[in-house]
């Protein structure tokens, strides 16, 4: 079949008038052809090679598997998505990442090789390369995008995999460190991700998926540093993603807040430009404080003591029928089920390693929770509070307790949780932290209460009923966030560099290494 091409003027003499397709063939060149099931092939032998094991790089893989349509290429070519993500990936190197693991190397040379038509060498026909660019721009999107959006490492999975708690031949029990509200990359966002770029919102994206804590950029000025250290490069990594992590909560979202970094063993209380600081003790490296975001909403003074179970058997049990040892101590037991506390004549082993059973520690002056505590809603049973052994505060390290935050001015952090500071109420506070009510809970009972059977104990006469006060609920609620920074800027912006005092540096860096620059 011919076709004539026609020109503007019909005597121009033009030897092309009738040219045939036929004619044209000489100029086909069989290097340039593109082959979808080639394409497809040599994706496939990619994703084979492939051992990377990020939840990211099985994401990718899964795509192809499933055959679906192509994100970065067609019979054109690749087009301005391909040099949007390129300018994103070109920062790797300076958080510190390996260039090699998010193929940027690679994709800049089949980039120049598609454009500039140099398939020449083994392994670079076009299908060859159109086959790296389609499947090293997706693996390097979803590894850039999940990473810098919610974190290399998940936290959740890493921290609370860590501390071995119980262990048999068949099982390993771990103690949950972690408990904070965050999101994670999951299905959906690898969907969302798959048609930001279908609908060429590549740069838009990746932008809105860089991290936004304040202390970030920071961390990342301080790795750009050659002045830094090489040792400081691991600590700086980690403190580096812990800013990736996508909590639900942040501290900078409020104005008002009580934040503890466990590693700098301090407390910090934040109203607006006002910030009060104080020492804290926090668990020991084998009684973990856990990772928490709450809210304070009450504090008891006077608590009493429900002793763990681990306290129990292990120190308490053994003084079974020894009763100064109970009362030195001001502990009772309590039958849970019935709410009647036990004559300690008749106590007994068995008793103790029940967990029907309590032993508890009469409020007052001597109870480990000290006289006043703070709580808040969380899974570990631990809670701010005074003690009654402060001299700790004057260690460096203070990691001193099963779990609970011990706190140096536990007043002064009472006040500040008030929103209505009341003269009334915080003089009611003061005096009942400060009163003699031992006798409340004399005789192994509990502090008295309208609905005690046996009646009330007589109180002291310069014992004034009328300014005790045994809780108050806080209205609004605290946030509250323990956290753990190795690197802190605290909220005067001064910086902290602290130790890793429960190695979780050490873990997350070991879960970052196939990430970088080694």
């Amino acid at each position: 079949m011919a076709f004539a091409i026609v020109a503007c003027h019909e005597d121009d003499d033009r030897p092309d008038f009738s040219l045939e397709l036929s004619q044209l063939s000489a100029l086909r060149d069989s290097s340039l052809q593109v082959d979808d099931s080639a394409i497809r092939s040599r994706i496939a032998r990619l994703m084979r090679a492939d051992k990377d094991s990020a939840f990211s790089d099985f994401q990718a893989r899964a795509y192809y598997a499933a055959r679906r349509p192509y994100l970065w290429i067609d019979r054109l070519g690749t087009d301005s998505r391909a040099d949007s993500l390129q300018s994103f990936l070109a920062d790797v190197r300076k958080m510190g990442f390996s260039e090699e693991r998010f193929r940027v190397g690679q994709i800049a040379s089949d980039l120049q090789r598609l454009r500039s038509l140099d398939f020449s060498g083994e392994g670079n026909d076009v299908n060859s390369v159109l086959a790296r660019l389609e499947y090293h721009l997706t693996k390097a999107y979803m590894n850039y995008a999940a990473g810098q959006g919610f974190g290399f490492v998940n936290p959740r999975k890493v921290l609370n995999h860590f501390d071995v708690k119980d262990s048999d031949s068949l099982h390993v029990e771990y103690h949950r460190l972690y408990d904070v509200p965050l999101r994670t990359a999951d299905k959906s966002f690898y969907e969302q991700a798959v048609r930001k770029v279908a609908a060429d919102s590549v740069g838009p994206f990746l932008r809105s998926l860089q991290p936004r804590h304040p202390f970030y950029h920071r961390l990342l000025a301080m790795l750009a540093d050659s002045s830094t250290p090489a040792a400081d490069r691991p600590k700086i990594l980690c403190n580096l993603e812990r800013c990736r992590w996508r909590l639900d909560d942040q501290p900078y979202e409020h104005k008002k807040y009580v934040l503890v970094n466990i590693p700098s063993y301090r407390l910090y209380a934040v109203d607006g430009d006002s910030v009060m600081s104080m020492r804290v003790g926090c668990g020991t490296f084998k009684t973990k404080t856990p990772l928490i975001t709450s809210r304070i909403s009450r504090m008891d003074i006077n608590p009493q003591w429900v002793i763990p179970r681990s306290i129990i058997e292990k120190d308490i049990v053994r003084h079974v029928g020894d009763r100064s040892y109970f009362e030195r101590r001001h502990y009772f037991v309590r039958n849970r089920r019935t709410g009647k506390n036990v004559d300690l004549e008749k106590v007994t082993w068995s008793m103790l390693m029940d967990k029907n059973y309590l032993v508890i520690q009469e409020g007052g002056a001597g109870n480990s929770l000290g006289r006043i505590i703070f709580r808040f809603e969380n899974n570990f049973s631990v809670f701010l509070h005074d003690t009654s052994s402060p001299a700790f505060f004057s260690r460096d390290d203070r990691g001193v307790s099963h779990g609970c935050v011990r706190v140096q001015n536990p007043f002064d952090l009472a006040v500040f949780l008030l929103q209505d500071k009341d003269d009334k109420l915080i003089d009611r506070i003061n005096y009942s932290m400060h009163a003699d009510v031992s006798r409340l809970g004399s005789n192994n009972r509990r502090p008295p209460s309208a609905d005690d059977e046996e009646g009330f104990v007589e109180l002291p006469d310069t014992l004034d009923r009328s300014r005790l006060i045994s809780s108050h609920h806080l209205d609004p609620e605290v946030p509250l966030f323990l956290t753990y920074y190795t690197l802190f800027e605290d909220p005067r912006g001064e910086f902290h560099r602290c130790a890793d005092v429960y190695g979780y540096d050490r873990v997350i860096y070991a879960n970052l290494k196939s990430y970088l620059n080694q």
